[in-house]
């Protein structure tokens, strides 16, 4: 008897009974499939933001709105599970944060992550607070890998040409290392020029680059951390004339798990953290940018309350090592570009106040410069200031070796793909940071152990 029949009149409960038992189950497992498929699905994550001793933050991105469940609990007892629901909108582009308090220090967590009632991945995920090792132990050793520029090909929205971006693969290769922290430095996304006018233009460009399959791991095996510089905040070379600047800090708030963006009275992606024995300051190099071009403004980069803030957070902080995220470089001499160097006043009086408050063991991530190479300036004090510029991950490297850096430490140029390695390590007060530059393909380029005395 020949039967035709439409599988959108049917659901897994509605199966005929006069089909045999076997064709039954093989047209109920078909349909289970296909139902499943109308689920929403994660379009990516999740993505593991900011973990500290009690608190840790999970976001996730839904392809539609979609009932979001975390379940986790220590690893050692499953007993003890929580559960946080949550459902993704389209005002926030199926985006969410789950913040998991309460945690205990030094503990390994699971988790698994559920959409509309299915799994994520089978196994889950888990995570490891940081410890309480303060007036007990030594610090803990530990490695943060940092970056900049990740382009990824969207050839129906880029510019004609030779593609610009390419070699995904380095993310699987920072995965791989698992380091227990990743830093990014700014061009995280690259905005186009069909983004720069519509929110929804620019939520997109985050979608489309922390979708694709080679982002996931990364996102997931150790906390992700974040500054912009002008690609994720605007046009190429953007400043705080930019009119959609609210939009572009709204989708970084929205797409970022950091613990807090902006001080008080002053909007921006500015924060701070402590990760074991280290304090890192992510400033924004953007919000408040002038055009060093200008005849009739102060020009600046960070502007006088985040300087303020920098420095005295810097005299405060009782770090092993301060690390200073910023987009564009500090320490490098060359005035080209949007070095720090085109804005000579700003630059020379935080050296200054570096100095004069005997802040020591300060190290400057930078990015921006589609190169990696390592500058180093001593002050009149005597005091010794190192600036790394990691880049670029995916976007097209260029080699910069005859800019004419006179604070370049030599040999550190790189003009390729390529991504750093900090590991920190040692006795309390006898902290060590050696820094480790690697390929796309992982191959160790250079290695250098930083020293602060003169």
């Amino acid at each position: 008897m020949g039967l035709t029949f439409s599988l959108f009149a049917l659901s897994p409960f509605n199966i005929p009974t006069y089909l045999a038992p076997m064709k039954r189950m093989i047209l109920l497992a078909i349909l289970l499939a296909f139902y499943s498929s109308l689920l929403a699905q994660l379009a990516s994550g999740p993505m593991l933001g900011y973990v500290d001793l009690r608190e840790a933050c999970v976001w996730v991105q839904t392809e539609t709105s979609a009932k979001v469940v975390l379940q986790y609990h220590p690893k050692d007892d499953p007993t003890q599970v929580e559960t946080i629901p949550m459902t993704t909108s389209s005002p926030t582009f199926f985006t969410g944060k789950f913040i998991l308090s309460g945690l205990e220090p030094g503990t390994t967590y699971r988790y698994i992550v559920t959409v509309d009632g299915q799994k994520n991945r089978k196994e889950g995920y888990e995570f490891t607070t940081q410890s309480l090792w303060h007036y007990r132990t030594d610090p803990p050793a530990f490695t943060v890998a940092t970056g900049s520029c990740a382009y990824i090909n969207e050839p129906e929205y880029d510019r004609p040409g030779k593609s610009y971006g390419g070699g995904y693969g380095i993310f699987d290769q920072i995965a791989g290392m698992e380091p227990d922290m990743m830093l990014w430095l700014g061009d995280n996304i690259y905005l186009r020029e069909v983004d720069y006018g519509s929110r929804s233009g620019i939520a997109h460009r985050y979608t489309h680059t922390r979708g694709i399959p080679e982002m996931q791991k990364i996102l997931s095996v150790c906390p992700n951390y974040a500054i912009w510089d002008d690609h994720d905040f605007g046009p190429n070379d953007s400043d705080r004339s930019y009119v959609h600047k609210d939009w572009t800090l709204e989708a970084f708030e929205l797409f970022w798990g950091n613990p807090s963006f902006g001080i008080p009275g002053h909007p921006g992606i500015t924060t701070s953290f402590a990760f074991n024995d280290v304090e890192f300051f992510l400033l924004d190099n953007r919000y408040h940018r002038s055009n060093y071009k200008l005849e009739t403004a102060e020009h600046q980069i960070w502007g006088k309350e985040q300087v303020d803030w920098l420095i005295e957070s810097l005299k405060f902080s009782k770090a092993s090592f301060k690390v200073i995220a910023t987009g564009g470089q500090f320490l490098s001499d060359a005035a080209i570009y949007e070095n720090h160097a085109q804005y000579q006043k700003e630059r020379d009086e935080v050296l200054r106040r570096l100095d004069a408050e005997g802040i020591r063991n300060v190290i400057f991530l930078t990015g921006d410069r589609h190169h990696t190479e390592l500058s180093k300036v001593t002050l009149p004090e005597g005091n010794v200031v190192y600036d790394l510029t990691a880049s670029p991950l995916t976007s097209r490297a260029y080699d910069h070796t005859d800019e004419p850096n006179n604070n370049r430490v030599e040999g550190t140029v790189v003009g390729e793909h390529n991504f750093a390695m900090l590991e920190f390590s040692g006795k309390f007060r006898e902290r060590v940071c050696t820094i480790k530059v690697y390929d796309g393909d992982g191959e160790l380029i250079w290695e250098k152990e930083l020293s602060f005395d003169e």
